[in-house]
């Protein structure tokens, strides 16, 4: 991530009365210039706010893995995301996302937005009362954020985080998964059109504490959704898993001039709907690398991506159930994942008691300028582990 290359005004030079903002439109580009509507990058924690004060930026959000929101009295006016998730590995890093567009911050119904000419990043944040099930909480939380965001003119959602605690305890004779899953659901397919073929990439993942945290990205333009062959689309799993089947897309690819974005939503050890390898962390990370080779297949073949070329520049959340499971997760996925790719391991909670670790992802492949002014892309090339043995060589390899 080149934090260095964004823009050099500061984010609260952004700052705008929100009713002005409809006058912020179009900018005008050259059609090879080197732009990005968003890029993110996980900083060191202790480094975050003297960085943005040499490096200023037009920031989107923040996403933190703490619980307290203290720490981010310094960051101006973007949105700030604090989910009760430890960290596993290393430093604290925070999740910075910024953009060399302008941006300008909104807030109305408890939606907190950071909007450029093409994307908006907002947050919501809803308790849980007493005597309130979660699917209602849930089901008001994305009516907020689906009318503002279509208000705003961001009416395509690109990809959803959702954090809740106790996300496999019971609720009312349902998992609080399952209440999740129908709230969402019923918000969705009331408000999306082309329902469920519109969903966007997504994650839930069980925090500590906290009330229900979502935290999502909405574009002016529709993204491509994409299924994995190997797995039932989630929104058609059976009745087994609950009233409502899960309302997200494997992936969601967002192109434009500048290069393309794979938004990989938070992938478990499922095989068409069933989960595999009981008990076992490591084959089923090695089972989630073999979904994240077939979806990125699949998106290269069907998307007009050009075929085993990404760009260097990814990133890799690893939820972790257990802690001391960490050093074997850890272990395969350094042979797995590209040396150079930002990791960042968090303890959290899957949807499925059974499930021991999820991994998502944003791959990117942006072009940038070489001195003949033909786009070009560094490149990236991912091959298949073997489940029957510990993988070695076989892994994501640059050419």
């Amino acid at each position: 991530m080149e934090i260095g290359r964004v823009s050099q005004a500061k984010s609260k030079r952004w700052v705008v009365d929100p009713r002005t903002w409809p006058k912020v439109r179009s900018v005008q580009r050259d059609p090879t210039s080197n732009i990005h509507a968003f890029r993110i990058a996980y900083v060191e924690a202790a480094q975050l706010e003297p960085l943005l004060e040499a490096l200023p930026s037009n920031v989107l959000g923040v996403v933190r893995h703490d619980r307290s929101p203290e720490g981010s009295n310094g960051l101006g006016a973007c949105p700030v995301v604090c989910l009760d998730l430890p960290q596993l590995n290393g430093a604290p890093l925070t999740e910075l996302w910024t953009s060399n567009l302008p941006v300008i911050y909104h807030q109305a119904e408890g939606i907190h937005c950071a909007m450029n000419d093409e994307v908006l990043f907002g947050v919501v944040q809803l308790e849980e009362r007493p005597g309130t099930l979660l699917d209602s909480v849930t089901y008001n939380a994305y009516r907020r954020l689906l009318i503002q965001a279509r208000a705003l003119g961001y009416p395509h959602l690109l990809r959803v985080w959702n954090y809740f605690p106790r996300i496999n305890c019971e609720s009312g004779g349902l998992e609080r998964y399952q209440r999740f899953c129908a709230g969402r659901h019923q918000a969705l397919a009331e408000s999306l059109s082309d329902f469920p073929r519109s969903l966007p990439a997504g994650t839930a993942v069980g925090t500590r504490s906290g009330p229900l945290k979502i935290h999502f990205l909405a574009a002016k333009q529709s993204g491509t959704h994409i299924e994995n062959p190997r797995q039932v689309c989630a929104y058609e799993y059976p009745p087994v898993y609950g009233p409502r089947s899960p309302s997200f897309a494997r992936a969601t690819l967002r192109q434009s001039i500048s290069g393309s974005h794979m938004l990989i939503s938070g992938t478990a050890s499922v095989v068409g709907h069933v989960s595999a390898h009981i008990d076992d962390p490591g084959k089923q990370t090695l089972e989630i690398i073999h979904n994240l080779n077939a979806l990125i297949v699949q998106t290269e073949q069907l998307h007009g991506v050009t075929r085993g070329q990404w760009c260097g520049q990814a990133l890799f959340k690893i939820y972790i159930r257990h802690p001391a499971h960490f050093a074997t997760i850890c272990d395969i996925l350094k042979e797995q994942l590209p040396s150079h790719t930002q990791v960042l391991y968090l303890q959290g909670e899957m949807c499925r008691s059974e499930l021991l670790l999820e991994i998502e992802g944003i791959l990117s492949q942006e072009k940038s300028i070489n001195e003949n002014h033909t786009m070009v892309s560094s490149r990236v090339r991912i091959q298949q582990p073997a489940l029957s043995q510990h993988p070695k060589s076989d892994k994501f390899r640059a050419v």
